[in-house]
């Protein structure tokens, strides 16, 4: 529903740096940096955090340490871990290793779907049932995910008709939850609005989850677009990791701590530690082993101070 004037008061931010993140790096990250981070993360006041896929460990050989990730992590009270599930084999390995919410994701683009699992939508959609099965009979819910729901690299524009189809087909399987991916940042303000209203007037029930990259520069753009349209779930990325293997072109998701910022300053309650999300920023830096792209964790917050010392003043 459109929210007028009004932003929301709270918002549920999703950390999805631990799985979307480290998937893109070459050198393996070790379980234990892993697990610290993740518990870190924690302690900064993030309570629902995708943590690992549970995919195929040829495809992504940085998260074959998902069930040892999961056994390992803190699990305080509230908190809500969920994993990629690709295909029912990885349904079960994540039963097994106690996930909260699986998370099944396919595209809106056929051609993207081909490059992303090599199976054409509507077989994805088949595929999706046999997890939901799995999940249903484990108690663990399923959520939908729609890559390329902005655009695609490959097909270009993407009619919104497209999303609206995919999001009923996952109601019918009982996904109420549905994130729409930003896979290649090709999302703007414009299309932001045009989808939610069209997903919200088919489906008036759904819960809908926005997943922005900052490939051109609007991410936050895009949030504040999807706050007034009174959507309160947004995924993202600790310092701005992520991008997707399988997608040309496609960079980091929005940043954690930077959007966290702007939600501070709008008045929207996150419960998240800024301050602590920042050193959590920095220690992920560390364990790349490079310059990322988050803003926040190089400025700081706004009115964070510094002595007169520490800047040359000019002369002439």
């Amino acid at each position: 529903m459109h929210n007028g004037d009004a932003l929301p008061s709270a918002v549920t931010v999703i950390e999805v740096g631990p799985r979307d993140g480290f998937q893109m790096e070459k050198t393996f990250i070790p379980t234990a940096a892993k697990v610290a981070v993740i518990n870190e993360m924690l302690e900064a006041g993030l309570r629902e955090i995708e943590v690992t896929s549970f995919v195929s460990p040829r495809a992504v050989p940085q998260l074959a340490d998902a069930a040892e990730v999961l056994a390992a992590i803190d699990r305080p009270e509230g908190a809500m871990f969920t994993a990629l599930v690709p295909n029912a084999k990885g349904a079960e390995r994540a039963v097994a290793a106690r996930i909260g919410a699986m998370i099944t994701i396919l595209s809106a683009s056929e051609t993207h779907n081909r490059k992303n699992v090599n199976r054409a939508v509507e077989d994805s959609l088949k595929g999706c049932e046999a997890i939901v099965e799995i999940a249903g009979q484990a108690g663990i819910p399923v959520h939908g995910a729609i890559a390329t729901a902005f655009g695609c690299p490959f097909e270009g524009e993407i009619a919104f008709h497209r999303i609206v189809s995919i999001a009923k087909r996952y109601a019918t399987l009982g996904i109420h939850r549905v994130g729409l991916g930003d896979t290649t940042g090709m999302a703007t303000p414009r299309l932001v609005r045009e989808r939610v209203r069209a997903l919200q007037d088919a489906l008036p029930d759904i819960s809908i989850t926005l997943h922005f990259h900052n490939t051109r520069g609007v991410g936050l753009v895009n949030v504040m677009a999807g706050l007034d349209e009174g959507i309160t779930r947004y995924d993202s990325s600790i310092a701005g990791l992520g991008g997707c293997p399988f997608a040309a072109g496609a960079t980091g998701n929005i940043c954690t701590e930077d959007l966290i910022f702007m939600l501070d300053e709008c008045g929207i309650e996150t419960g998240i530690d800024l301050e602590r999300l920042i050193g959590v920023a920095n220690h992920v830096q560390e364990i790349i082993g490079r310059s990322l792209p988050g803003q926040l964790m190089k400025a700081g917050p706004r009115l964070r101070t510094h002595q007169t010392e520490a800047v040359a003043t000019a002369h002439g």
